[in-house]
């Protein structure tokens, strides 16, 4: 039985999707200090670079307000109901934490990488 390794495609998009989810959850905490519902929200996202599937995006929602991060609600616009999230104060508190932590963080690795490009 032969076990063909990954091709370098396979590798980068793996790791891509790790370097992304944590990223998601900063980028979906930090547009939620807007309220939205999922559809303006992915839109918003999309609209700053940030892509998220359906999919990823309202089990993160759910987790996030399981957390205690978000508050949603129920109400209706435009003759449908829709869920409507935002940060709760917890959530606030917690985003202004990473922040910082993303800050940084980023800033450590903006040092490392260009100091191995010179």
């Amino acid at each position: 039985m032969t076990h063909s390794m990954p091709s370098d495609a396979d590798i980068f998009e793996t790791l891509r999707q790790e370097l992304r989810r944590g990223s998601l959850v900063l980028a979906v905490l930090g547009q939620l200090r807007r309220e939205h519902y999922g559809y303006t929200l992915r839109k918003a996202l999309a609209e700053s670079g940030v892509e998220i599937e359906e999919g990823a995006l309202y089990p993160m929602l759910r987790r996030l307000e399981a957390q205690g991060l978000l508050t949603s609600e129920w109400r209706e616009e435009e003759k449908r109901n829709k869920r409507f999230y935002r940060l709760s104060d917890e959530g606030r508190g917690v985003l202004e934490r990473l922040i910082a932590e993303w800050s940084a963080l980023n800033a450590s690795l903006t040092g490392i990488l260009e100091e191995g490009a010179s």
